[in-house]
């Protein structure tokens, strides 16, 4: 669900709160997204400018992020003409999804400048722009389009500013009833003329989402006789109704979960059309952050552990077949014994087997009906060395069990590592991929291509996130082999509670208190059911026990610990209730 114009319209309005702001840093987190840190009205502001080509969205936002060690080219253009610039004013142009920033600031003579920053919300299209308005010209974007690209608009540094072509539609806020029945009666042939009331409004209105525009129409059979949607009043009833709320600033920012496909829709009005859980929130950045802020955050991982993920599911794969294999020679080593009565056998009729022989038959002493055993012979090799030949196979055989009974335990560990690293990954905000990076470096997995450029010493001390339960009580959460690490063998201390799932990939959870109640307990049960392979299962066990009884044996893998005295709950991972908790990174 994109944005739309009116969408836009709630959060310029919600902006207005920055103007007057200074803005004290400006950060690139990804190739699409602006952070800018704003002090406004005696607060902080974050300030969220993306021109994400999935989720472009312009927004006030909390969620931290980790920012590169060099910072980019636009980035440090931004920060040049707009550091300590003071926010001016923050603009819709129309009702289009394109807002404009003017920022005031000194330049390098010392003389008062104004800049424009230009995010223009248009799918992959979508980009941000920093524009000279004295000049019309365009400094940077954080997506260049080049002649090759497109000759209408060049978004290159130098080149000339042009805004996004006009669609020929009328601004839905300024329109009166004769105006919207006109633009409505418009009829430019049959299959027109059969056109879906809703269709018609997004095709004669700027800024009307297909979203909204069924709004207005359900709305107008439900409150006037309009079974067909094509009553002209009716629909001028309804649509007078939600642009009256827009134009006087009367949001009610929603998110719906359809009923049945568990699709979510948001708007800045009530969604009665669509039947399903709707969830209000206090503001339309509150909205946007929950509905575009998990999603936008996962893709960027996606896009950035891709080559890791490909890496560990090739590497799970080749140990589950060398599994397989291993497995196959232990069934066959069961089989030794068979090699040790064919040798002896032989090596008691010696008498009757003469070199060129293919096989023999003799009788089988170790059955209870004495009964004959044909015996394949080498052809090649007298009577002696044939027998030899099977008793040196039953030591082979014998020998091998053990060494292969340890190397599938060795396989069996390296696959549960790999699992717990791809489910870490499944987890992995920004901030916890270049651990698990670097771990995989550590342990030689993969090689560092980057070694030369590294300038940024290791942390000693991870960062790791501490929810607070309801009574208070600090409970961490490693999400990934460095943090577990730190948190349960360095952190933690020794009558500490610690947490992990019974048998299965997950985050190790401590509870930083030696007395906390039975609430307390459930809700850390639950955060390491949730950052755990079994997220999605109900009743899924969590053992729990002191730290003191947990143990790293020597050599084992990162994450991997031994313990003992443990209890086990079962728990069914709550999500809304997670993102209810207040956590904090430490």
């Amino acid at each position: 669900m994109a944005l739309d114009g009116l969408v836009l319209h709630a959060i310029v309005h919600e902006l207005q709160m920055c103007v007057g702001g200074r803005i004290n840093k400006i950060h690139q987190p990804t190739e699409n997204d602006i952070i800018m840190h704003i002090r406004a009205q005696g607060q902080n502001v974050k300030l969220l400018l993306s021109a994400n080509p999935t989720y472009p969205r312009v927004q006030i936002t909390e969620q931290s992020s980790l920012n590169p060690m060099d910072a980019p080219m636009f980035c440090m253009l931004l920060r040049k003409h707009c550091e300590s610039g003071v926010i001016e004013a923050v603009e819709q142009i129309g009702m289009e999804r394109v807002i404009r920033l003017q920022i005031r600031h000194r330049d390098e003579l010392g003389d008062m400048s104004t800049k424009h920053i230009i995010v223009e919300i248009m799918g992959r299209h979508s980009n941000i722009i920093l524009l000279d308005p004295a000049t019309e010209t365009i400094l940077d974007g954080i997506h260049h389009v080049t002649p090759a690209i497109s000759s209408y608009r060049i978004v290159m540094p130098g080149s000339k500013y042009v805004t996004p072509p006009e669609q020929d539609k009328q601004n839905p806020l300024e329109a009166d009833a004769s105006t919207f029945q006109h633009a409505l009666s418009q009829d430019s042939g049959q299959e027109e003329s059969k056109e879906k009331p809703e269709h018609k409004l997004v095709a004669a209105f700027s800024g009307l989402s297909p979203l909204i525009a069924k709004e207005i129409v359900f709305r107008s059979r439900q409150d006037g006789n309009n079974e067909q949607g094509d009553d002209l009043a009716a629909l001028w009833t309804a649509f007078d109704g939600v642009m009256t709320a827009v134009r006087q600033h009367r949001y009610k920012p929603v998110i719906v979960e359809q009923e049945g496909t568990g699709k979510l829709f948001f708007a800045m009005t009530p969604l009665r059309h669509i039947t399903g859980i709707s969830t209000s929130y206090a503001t339309p950045s509150d909205c946007l952050e929950h509905f575009y802020g998990d999603k936008a955050e996962r893709d960027t991982v996606k896009q950035r552990v891709a080559d890791l993920l490909r890496f560990l599911h090739n590497e799970a794969n080749k140990n589950v077949k060398k599994l397989e294999k291993l497995q196959e020679t232990v069934d066959e080593s069961k089989d030794a014994d068979k090699y040790r009565i064919l040798g002896e056998l032989l090596t008691a009729s010696l008498h009757l087997i003469k070199r060129g022989d293919r096989e023999v038959e003799i009788i089988n002493y170790y059955d209870e009906d004495q009964a004959l055993i044909k015996i394949k012979l080498d052809p090649l090799l007298n009577p002696s060395e044939n027998a030899q030949r099977y008793f040196k196979k039953y030591t082979k055989m014998k020998n091998s069990t053990a060494i292969v009974e340890e190397q599938i335990a060795q396989t069996h560990q390296e696959i549960t590592y790999l699992n717990s690293l791809l489910q870490q990954l499944s987890v992995a905000s920004l901030t916890d991929i270049e651990e698990i990076r670097d771990e995989l470096m550590e342990q030689g997995y993969v090689r560092d291509r980057n070694k030369k450029q590294r300038k940024k010493k290791k942390k000693d001390k991870p960062a790791l996130a501490c929810y607070l339960s309801s009574e208070g009580v600090p409970i961490y959460v490693g999400k990934n082999n460095t943090q577990n690490e730190y948190l349960t063998n360095r952190l933690a201390s020794s009558m500490d509670t610690w947490l992990h799932t019974k048998d299965i990939p997950g985050s190790h959870v401590v509870i930083r208190s030696d007395s906390f109640s039975e609430t307390t307990l459930l809700e850390a049960a639950q955060l390491a059911a949730y950052f755990s392979q079994a997220k999605h299962s109900s009743q899924v066990p969590v053992d729990y026990t002191a730290i003191k009884h947990v143990h790293k044996p020597n050599g084992a893998k990162p994450g991997f610990v031994i313990y003992v005295n443990q209890k086990t709950l079962f728990v069914t991972p709550d999500e809304n209730m997670i993102k209810q908790m207040n956590v904090t990174i430490k």
